[in-house]
């Protein structure tokens, strides 16, 4: 979908309109989301970031998923000025440099990765106010990169039943933190299970239970994210969190990878490491930097890494391709 078409739809009579999932844990599904609950959405993040009618928006996000669509109802809800670029891994590339002082965009790490590498779309990046981050979790090297930005960076939560995010996480300046702050108005709990428990009342009917492994801070109302629940690999009675053993990983990786698990007949289950063919990684050294429950038991080089449209790993297909390449 490209910006007139959304916008014909958007200002359409009806008062829903239609947004995807991503896929990144299941099939992807519609969902249609009141345009009215949207513009509360856009309305929390614009005042909470201090926008104002006139301020500069950069689009540079597909319109195919949630992240992109509120991009375009935040700059109606509070009369930005949208400046929409083509959503490559290099959007600030295809900004001018004619003065305009852009106060915010949304982008994904892998947007924010590939920009840092090439100064001058890092010296345009650190110019924009406000960079919010989602999509994906945002590794602690990308932390590091960003924590002495000037303006604002920030890594968000939410999902499209959320209609975007509902919380927000300092990468940059003084203010970082590890914890999320939920808007006003949002009330967050933790399951028995110990996944996120969500009450958004104006973006969504009833709570949501989440699939977010979650910590509560003692504070009572920020948290702190562990890991999806069905991304747990139970391996000898030892519970794994695959994201957190690829944020280890990636300290020392560079190259496309990630952790996914097979059946075994010891374990239960195996954490499994794919790496794509042909990288020159120091994979040896990086699986022995790990406590030794939580060292893969294998390692499966693939064509290609598997990620959904916007840029997260597909858990689904990357489960399928170790079991193909291990003949499970």
């Amino acid at each position: 979908m490209d910006l007139s078409g959304f916008l014909k739809e958007w200002h359409s009579p009806s008062r829903t309109i239609a947004v995807h999932t991503s896929g990144s844990t299941g099939r992807p599904k519609e969902i249609r989301a009141e345009k009215s609950r949207m513009l509360a959405s856009a309305r929390t993040t614009c005042d909470f970031l201090g926008l104002q009618p006139g301020d500069t928006a950069l689009l540079c996000l597909p319109l195919d998923y949630i992240a992109g669509k509120m991009m375009v109802v935040r700059s109606v809800e509070r009369g930005l000025d949208l400046l929409s670029v083509p959503p490559d891994q290099h959007p600030l590339s295809h900004v001018e440099d004619d003065g305009r002082v852009i106060s915010l965009t949304a982008m994904v790490p892998s947007q924010v990765y590939c920009t840092l590498e090439r100064p001058l779309e890092r010296e345009r990046m650190m110019a924009v106010r406000n960079i919010i981050i989602g999509g994906g979790a945002v590794s602690g090297e990308l932390c590091e990169a960003l924590s002495e930005f000037p303006n604002a960076v920030w890594s968000t939560y939410g999902m499209t039943e959320t209609l975007s995010h509902i919380a927000l996480r300092r990468l940059s300046g003084p203010e970082r933190s590890e914890w999320y702050t939920p808007f006003e108005g949002v009330e967050v709990s933790t399951a028995e299970d110990g996944c996120l428990v969500i009450d958004a009342p104006a973006v969504h009917d009833g709570v949501l239970k989440t699939n977010d492994m979650a910590v509560i801070h003692e504070d009572g109302r920020r948290f702190r994210i562990l890991g999806r629940k069905d991304n747990v690999i139970c391996s000898g009675g030892i519970k794994l969190q695959t994201e957190s053993i690829e944020e280890r990983l990636a300290r020392w990786l560079k190259v496309p990878f990630c952790i996914t698990k097979l059946p075994d007949a010891k374990f239960g289950e195996a954490a499994v490491l794919l790496v794509e063919k042909g990288a020159d990684a120091p994979i040896e050294e990086a699986v022995s930097s790990l406590e030794s429950c939580s060292r893969p038991k294998k390692v499966i080089f693939v064509e290609k890494i598997p990620f959904t449209p916007n840029g997260k790993t597909d858990r689904a297909r990357a489960a399928l391709l170790a079991a193909q390449e291990a003949g499970v």
